[in-house]
């Protein structure tokens, strides 16, 4: 079965916009187990705009289900912050400093010695890895010769076509998830997968472990409640 992570980010900011503790982000991220969801995923941006780090350290204190800390290894301090509080796992992502979100996968082959090292630090430290890539095969082997546990699939160009109606843009995650079974790679995936498009994902790319959906979650739950979202995500995923 695909798991469900849920990116709290969002619930961060809104937090943040007031200065105070409302709404309260680690309960929150508590109810949202409570309601369901198999993860939580956090992605502490160096500005801490949304997710602080000391949420994180919060959060690790609490969680029963598996905690997903989202960043960019090339800040030393992101790389502090998941060694000193050891999630399940980190989800490596090539994010330029200030970028308001994510938008590409590393490119495996031009950084590969340097991923192989980070994620050797992670690993050592017994922490599962996945780092972000597109749904490109050189990119699927490049991860696979890095030595990471996962991919993480962006799924940004899926998300687009299908609400245009052009289901076809799933043949290049199915494409890339075959080859990543193939490598001995465990897949995730995650960005701007909703409840339109989400089961139609998940019913072609085979060997999905994991989505991690934060923005599309947060707003549907503006409308439907958030324990009632959560598990209309977790319908479409079964």
């Amino acid at each position: 079965m695909t798991t469900l992570s849920v990116n709290i980010n969002k619930i961060a900011t809104l937090r943040n916009s007031r200065g105070g503790n409302n709404p309260d982000l680690v309960k929150t991220a508590l109810d949202i187990e409570r309601f369901g969801a198999n993860g939580i995923t956090v992605h502490p941006r160096p500005d801490e705009r949304h997710v602080r780090y000391q949420d994180v350290a919060d959060l690790k204190k609490v969680i029963k289900t598996e905690l997903n800390i989202e960043g960019n290894c090339t800040e030393d301090k992101f790389v502090q912050l998941v060694l000193a509080n050891k999630p399940a796992q980190v989800t490596l992502v090539p994010d330029a400093v200030g970028q308001i979100t994510s938008n590409h996968g590393w490119n495996t082959l031009e950084h590969r010695d340097y991923l192989i090292k980070m994620i050797g630090v992670f690993k050592e430290a017994g922490i599962r890895t996945s780092i972000f890539v597109d749904p490109v095969i050189e990119m699927v082997e490049g991860a696979a010769a890095t030595g990471t546990d996962r991919i993480e699939l962006y799924t940004e160009e899926y998300a687009r076509e299908y609400a245009t109606g052009n289901k076809t843009s799933v043949e290049i995650y199915t494409a890339a998830a075959v080859k990543a079974n193939e490598l001995g790679l465990g897949i995730n995936a995650g960005h701007d997968l909703d409840l339109q498009n989400l089961q139609y994902f998940v019913d072609n790319v085979p060997g999905l472990l994991e989505v991690s959906i934060g923005h599309a979650l947060i707003c549907d739950a503006l409308y439907y409640g958030l324990e009632n979202t959560v598990q209309l995500y977790q319908r479409q995923l079964k």
